[in-house]
């Protein structure tokens, strides 16, 4: 967001006017290019120091790591998320600098008082949902206010995301972000006076070939017990003891212990022409290169790590292991 926010409707008459030429882009660079003059108005002074601001950006960048991670996981589709801007402003105009309809969610931020709003740009929700579907998350679909499906689709976006916002806040404040009500309508979302300050992260949003914006709104008065924490010293100070604390590694060795790998074991190989593929029917026998008192090799993942026996254990198939290959361990690796 710039230093003077626009609402919906000034900025389709400025692409308008790009568009039929009354004005140029040549235009637009000169007035950029001029030195201005940012009005401060004493009755409204700012609630964030710079320093705050950014610590609050760092805090974000996290948060779009990991919300990239996942959503690259999840859609399996290049995804790019980085933190564009960190601004504060009044609510009245957050609220008139979004488009309607929009993708808001309001949150609640338990033990920290008020609500704090996720607004996601309509483009980059229907191509999230979209993928979901199966589809390739492409553009062109029109902007309307999502059906009750599609809602239930985007509360599973916005309660993974919030989960990701925690874990990137867990070095300041401990919270449990819960999802209390949506809205399409921004006009609907008082959540603070429109004369109180708050501070907007701008999110740029790359999903496949659809771009767009997430803003999450969060209002001074949240803020406001956890504002002596909203120092790049303390911020750093609490990232560098978390990572000396050695419960941290023992909570990590448990998670990686419950960790779910693919186990399979290799009955055999055989190579076919396609011809001869094409021409299999059911009853055909195709001979594999084992025989029956040969050793199988066992897959985890893609690694090959055991050798075992088939055999049975009860009513169900079985494999004894008996022998373990330490190729491609730590100790034998050059």
């Amino acid at each position: 967001m710039a230093d003077e926010v626009l609402s919906q409707s000034e900025i389709d008459k400025l692409l308008s006017a790009l568009s039929d030429g009354s004005v140029t882009a040549d235009d637009v660079k000169a007035d950029e290019s001029q030195k201005k003059v940012k009005t401060y108005d004493f009755k409204r002074p700012d609630k964030f120091s710079k320093d705050q601001i950014r610590t609050l950006y760092m805090l974000h960048e996290s948060f779009a790591r990991l919300l990239n991670t996942y959503l690259s996981t999840h859609l399996r589709t290049m995804v790019n998320v980085e933190v564009a801007s960190v601004e504060q402003l009044t609510y009245q105009e957050f609220v008139q600098s979004l488009a309607n309809p929009s993708v808001i969610s309001i949150l609640a931020v338990p033990p920290l008082k008020g609500n704090i709003i996720m607004e996601v740009n309509t483009e980059i929700a229907f191509a999230f949902i979209d993928r979901v579907f199966g589809g390739e998350g492409r553009v062109g679909i029109k902007t309307r206010v999502l059906t009750e499906i599609e809602e239930a689709v985007m509360k599973r976006f916005v309660d993974t995301s919030m989960k990701n916002f925690r874990e990137a806040w867990a070095n300041v404040a401990d919270f449990y972000p819960t999802l209390e009500a949506t809205e399409s309508n921004p006009q609907f979302t008082q959540i603070v006076p429109p004369s109180d300050m708050v501070v907007i992260i701008t999110i740029q949003m790359k999903l496949g070939d659809v771009e767009g914006m997430m803003n999450i709104c969060i209002p001074y008065l949240v803020l406001e017990p956890i504002m002596p924490k909203l120092t790049t010293t303390f911020w750093v100070a609490s990232t560098v003891s978390k990572d000396d604390n050695p419960d941290q590694v023992a909570i990590l060795q448990k998670k990686l212990e419950r960790t779910k790998v693919p186990f399979v074991v290799e009955m055999g190989r055989v190579n076919i022409t396609i011809r001869e593929f094409l021409t299999l029917g059911f009853g055909d026998v195709l001979q594999l290169d084992t025989s029956v008192k040969d050793e199988l090799p066992c897959l985890v993942g893609q690694r090959k790590k055991f050798y075992c026996r088939p055999g049975t254990s009860g009513k169900k198939m079985a494999v004894q292991v008996t022998r373990i290959v330490n190729e491609g361990d730590e100790e034998t690796d050059e």
